[in-house]
């Protein structure tokens, strides 16, 4: 829960930096397209006002008539008002306070009055030329060529130097539309896709222009991502460290638990086969005091009959031990076997004579159909009963007390006689669906796993899965709850 909440404090901290580190990013970008739209919009007054000290530069300076007086014509420009009216305006001087100047090779000179009466007309003058200057920007500049007005070199320099004077130095792309979105000029890479993103900003270009003649500037960055990602990176080790150490206290724990329910398998195992060893023994140890009895030893078919009895608890014997060992399988990657050839038919025959006494004793029968033409196989003999045994046992185990356990056993070829099939049914309590997809699962038990009181581990199926898998078969199981179940083991023939 630490660890969790630790892992939980880190991410939303990342996220809150990424989102500072975006805003500010933002912040920084939108000053700058702002900063850019000013100095276009400076650019456009000086335009105008040098346009306008052009045309009133020639009548600043004095002419000469034709007997070499000097002739001041006054001080002449034009403007238009806001309704689209023009008009020109001229100022001329006192001729009587001017010096006339005469130089070596005839050229006359003038210089300026210091009276009171021309300075106040330059004041005049200036301040006239500056409300020319405002008129001409208000009523004629939007009629210039946003082309002219803003000029795409010009643009782009300005949006990197303003872009450097906060900080930003990372590649842009920037383009200039109109009103309706539709481009007027752009940047080499620009793309419309990726300036559809949330990378784009957007500033309006001399907002004082009529609304519908107004011009956007759009910028976008290919790499903002990457920028942000580069500037909280010193958070990436911290939080992969953090992010180890949970994931090893979680497998930690989880190797806790697991390593505990083992233990305690190990104690049912146990006290399981302490159970399972009861009946063999009890049974052996019977057969051996009627053999001490003088009648049975004078009748030779019931002396068969004991030594035969002895066989099979033997057999069934070595089988229990042999489960003991299945334990210690699942700790290695590949079992160790001793394949040979065996014949299907005559094994299962085998193991089904020997298993008869247990299915008897509930009052069952098991029905055998093994007619497999060729059931040759190349197996581990002693793996290979044990796997029909465990089949077999669990049948008996998991029957339904309100009618008598039938058994079926029945070999098949398939596959066009490259396999043999052993089909194993009975007419047991069954498997649920959602049961019937996990039963090879190592330690999964059904929830009717406790009958009879004998408590399974979840290693029996997946003993036998594990076994046929190896020998190159597979195996599936076909059940219906309340009717019955039925194994599949499919295996590969020799020829």
């Amino acid at each position: 829960m630490t660890f969790g909440g630790l892992l939980y404090i880190q991410i939303m901290y990342m996220r809150n930096m990424t989102k500072m580190r975006d805003d500010q990013f933002a912040e920084g970008v939108k000053r700058s397209l702002y900063a850019v739209t000013t100095a276009l919009e400076q650019d456009e007054a000086k335009y105008f006002m040098e346009e306008d000290a052009a045309q009133i530069e020639s009548s600043y300076y004095p002419g000469y008539s034709s007997n070499g007086q000097p002739v001041i014509g006054g001080i002449k420009y034009s403007f238009t008002t806001n309704e689209g009216v023009k008009g020109d305006l001229t100022l001329k001087g006192d001729l009587n306070a001017l010096t006339l100047n005469q130089g070596m090779k005839g050229k006359q000179g003038m210089s300026r009055t210091t009276t009171h009466e021309t300075l106040r007309a330059q004041y005049l003058y200036q301040r006239s030329l500056m409300n020319n200057v405002i008129l001409n920007i208000i009523s004629q500049s939007s009629n210039r060529p946003i082309s002219e007005r803003a000029d795409s070199a010009t643009v782009a320099g300005y949006i990197k130097r303003e872009l450097d004077n906060v900080g930003l130095d990372l590649p842009f792309e920037f383009a200039i539309v109109n009103r309706a979105g539709a481009l007027i000029y752009h940047s080499e890479n620009y793309k419309t896709t990726d300036a559809t993103s949330g990378s784009t900003f957007v500033q309006t270009l001399f907002p004082n222009d009529p609304r519908n003649k107004m011009n956007y500037l759009k910028v976008y960055f290919p790499t903002k991502d990457d920028y942000i990602l580069r500037s909280i990176k010193f958070m990436i080790p911290s939080f992969a460290f953090t992010f180890i150490l949970l994931v090893t206290f979680v497998y930690t724990i989880i190797l806790a638990f697991r390593q505990k329910k083992l233990t305690e398998m190990k104690n049912d195992f146990i006290n399981n086969m302490t159970h399972e060893f009861k009946t063999p023994i009890s049974t052996i140890s019977l057969a051996a005091q009627m053999l001490n009895d003088n009648s049975v030893r004078k009748s030779e078919s019931m002396l068969k009959h004991i030594s035969t009895v002895i066989n099979d608890e033997t057999k069934r014997l070595r089988f229990q031990v042999e489960k003991v060992l299945q334990m210690s399988m699942f700790d290695r990657q590949k079992t160790t076997m001793k394949l040979q050839e065996v014949d299907a038919n005559v094994a299962i025959a085998n193991i089904i004579h020997t298993f008869k006494i247990k299915i008897e004793k509930y009052g069952g029968r098991i029905e055998a159909d093994l007619n497999a033409e060729n059931a040759v196989v190349n197996v581990d003999e002693m793996h290979f009963t044990n796997v029909i045994f465990n089949l077999l046992d669990n049948a008996v185990k998991y029957r339904d007390e309100e009618r008598a356990l039938l058994l079926k056993v029945k070999t098949r070829m398939v596959h066009g006689g490259d396999r043999i099939a052993i089909e194993i049914g009975d007419n047991g309590i069954g498997i649920k669906k959602d049961d019937l997809k996990k039963i090879f699962e190592k330690f999964y038990r059904v929830s009717t796993g406790n009958r009879h009181d004998v408590k399974g581990f979840g290693l029996g199926l997946a003993y036998v899965h594990k076994i046929i898998t190896e020998l190159n078969g597979t195996i599936h199981a076909e059940s219906e709850y309340g009717v019955g179940t039925k194994f599949t083991i499919i295996l590969p023939t020799t020829k």
